[in-house]
């Protein structure tokens, strides 16, 4: 019989099976996932704790332990069965967790108390929706040390013609990542649009563009220049084939994010907490 949670505002998340899932190579992580298991079994949720190698399909909720990268793969794997994800940060920025390690007790309550609320994040999907991308899609030239001539064209129209290292093309969840330290701007994350930015351009009059996410995304380089790399929120990584176009597009699936009702965890806090954002310097 299924386990359900209802929020504060009628959303509803299955707790049934939970997967704790943390990367295997991380010792800390390991520790927190025990914890938050024992949390979980004591409150009569069954919980596994599996490794980021081990997603299963019959999964109910993920909760995911980690840095940003850990939840992204994790969201890549679940968006296409709608699973919802929470996230309890042990990295660095941790944009895409609710919570810290020292909070597990804590926001496993707020989440059974119904204190919480579900995002869908767009995601993008390339290569025939073989590849799907919560941050972002970036494509490279022929080498790393040598700019490449890519053109873009958006619904069959031409748009631009970038010299430049790569074009990276991100959604509003992924504007706080490789789009901003490109000179991209930071979107909303509900946002319905795509950020196209050139990584390096020769030029000065190559600036980002915010597109509607129903438009198509072509990029093509010149002849002489072939296409080499594509990928998928800097980890899934795929070779392109010689002068191989590339349809860059919103994908049908949705990331399902699980956020805590906490002031605290609101964009704009989490702005200005992890990024510094809006304060002046002070010596």
């Amino acid at each position: 019989m299924a386990k359900i949670i209802e929020s504060e505002t009628g959303e509803k998340i299955d707790i049934t099976n939970v997967g704790i899932f943390y990367n295997k190579d991380d010792i800390k992580a390991y520790n927190s996932a025990i914890e938050t298991a024992n949390v979980m079994n004591l409150k009569d949720i069954n919980a596994k704790v599996l490794t980021t190698e081990e997603f299963r399909t019959d999964i109910t909720f993920a909760v995911v332990l980690g840095g940003d990268g850990t939840i992204l793969k994790s969201a890549r794997f679940f968006a296409p069965y709608d699973v919802p994800i929470f996230g309890i940060n042990l990295g660095r920025l941790g944009f895409l967790s609710q919570s810290k390690a020292a909070q597990i007790r804590e926001s496993v309550d707020y989440i059974l108390q119904g204190q919480f609320r579900l995002e869908n994040r767009m995601l993008l999907a390339a290569i025939n929706q073989q590849m799907l991308a919560l941050n972002d899609i970036v494509v490279k030239g022929d080498g790393f040390s040598r700019t490449s001539r890519m053109y873009v064209h958006i619904n069959d129209h031409t748009v631009c013609d970038y010299l430049a290292d790569g074009i990276i093309i991100s959604t509003p969840t992924g504007s706080t990542a490789y789009n901003l330290s490109a000179g991209g701007p930071v979107l909303f994350p509900t946002l319905d649009a795509i950020v196209i930015v050139p990584i390096c351009p020769h030029t000065m009059s190559a600036r980002p563009i915010v597109v509607p996410s129903t438009e198509v995304i072509n990029i093509t380089s010149s002849q002489n220049k072939p296409l080499m790399k594509i990928s998928a929120d800097g980890q899934n990584t795929f070779d392109l084939e010689q002068n191989q176009a590339v349809d860059v597009v919103k994908s049908k699936y949705s990331a399902k994010l699980l956020l805590l009702n906490l002031q605290k965890n609101s964009f704009y806090s989490v702005l200005k907490e992890k990024l510094h954002w809006g304060l002046s310097w002070q010596g």
